[in-house]
């Protein structure tokens, strides 16, 4: 009977310690998926997710460095493209893969497990070009024309995940020296730089008050205009402009963090977020595209028209390159030095 006894309290605390157990993901502070989602995958695995949200992705990475040799995440969500290189570089990650679905073709992340992809690319205000009867910018070099003369808000790429996306998108489409002496001109033409994508889009894009009717956004913002609006919408008030290297394809992924405490469990987490179930939500929730091929895309993202060609620097490029760019930029646009 006591031997019993023991047995069944040591089963209790084995079963106890197995809910209890607690996955650490760090994530940059786009990250949503809905409750429900959450839950499902805590009643699946029997752990709690404790979700960390560690800023934009470039900060995000920058803790995972500063805490390598006592790592605060043992799964790690939202490093991208532009940012692979170095976590790879730092040794953070362990390499990952999953055998859930088949990737889309463009959806590579050396080391990493791709979740979702999306496009930054201008967005235009379609009633302002209307009323003002003004022909859409043809290319890049039109908008360094005078007709466009104080036009177009960016965000700035030193502070801004999707300002850096489209200064990198320029240098691939036009090359480094044709880029910056593009960037001069249009520094020229009136540019205006905001800190970050909700400033340009919300304050100074004219769809929402603003005096820009150009701005750097994302090939899904149109789908999002129509799925948030008030009233119901037969097309998107606005649309992508999708000019040739003016446009990068961003790829974000998940990985397991080097010495993170739940390996087992982290790599349940990485084949969660590649189940149809969370591939279809994330569309509405980072209004991103499902990086797994086959899912079916929401029905609003016939507004969100995929641009069919992109222009990316290679991956190597990116690593060892970004920051003297972004400094040369600086330079360039901000303090008005060549």
């Amino acid at each position: 009977m006591f031997k019993k006894t023991v047995l069944l309290l040591a089963l209790a605390g084995a079963s106890l310690t197995t809910l209890a157990a607690e996955l650490r993901v760090m994530t940059h502070s786009s990250f949503s998926l809905p409750k429900e989602r959450i839950a499902e995958f805590e009643k699946q695995s029997g752990a709690k997710l404790a979700i960390i949200k560690g800023g934009d992705a470039g900060e995000m990475l920058n803790k995972l460095i500063l805490t390598r040799a006592n790592p605060v995440a043992d799964v790690v969500y939202g490093i991208d493209n532009t940012l692979i290189g170095k976590a790879n570089a730092a040794g953070v990650l362990e390499p990952t893969s999953s055998k859930v679905g088949r990737s889309v073709a463009a959806a590579n992340l050396p080391g990493a497990v791709a979740i979702d992809y999306g496009y930054v690319t201008l967005n235009i205000d379609k009633a302002w070009f209307a009323k003002q009867k003004l022909a859409l910018p043809a290319t890049l070099d039109d908008l360094a024309k005078p007709a466009y003369k104080d036009l177009l808000v960016v965000e700035n790429p030193a502070t801004s995940s999707p300002g850096l996306a489209f200064l990198l998108a320029t240098i691939a489409g036009k090359g480094e020296e044709g880029a910056f002496q593009w960037w001069g001109k249009l520094r020229d033409n009136g540019l205006k730089v905001a800190k970050g994508w909700s400033e340009a889009y919300y304050t100074d894009f004219t769809r929402n008050g603003g005096a820009r009717p150009i701005v750097v956004s994302y090939a899904t913002s149109p789908a999002a205009e129509v799925f948030y609006s008030k009233e119901k919408l037969a097309e998107s008030p606005t649309a992508n402009l999708a000019l040739k290297g003016g446009v990068f394809m961003q790829v974000e992924g998940v990985a397991r963090v080097k010495g993170g405490q739940q390996p087992a469990l982290a790599q349940q987490f990485v084949d969660f977020l590649r189940s149809e179930a969370v591939q279809k939500d994330l569309q509405t929730s980072m209004w991103m595209y499902p990086a797994v091929a086959g899912v079916a895309l929401a029905p609003v993202f016939k507004h969100a028209e995929q641009p069919a060609s992109f222009s990316n620097p290679d991956l190597k490029a990116m690593q060892h390159k970004t920051a003297a760019w972004v400094s040369r930029w600086t330079r360039l646009v901000i303090k008005n030095a060549p």
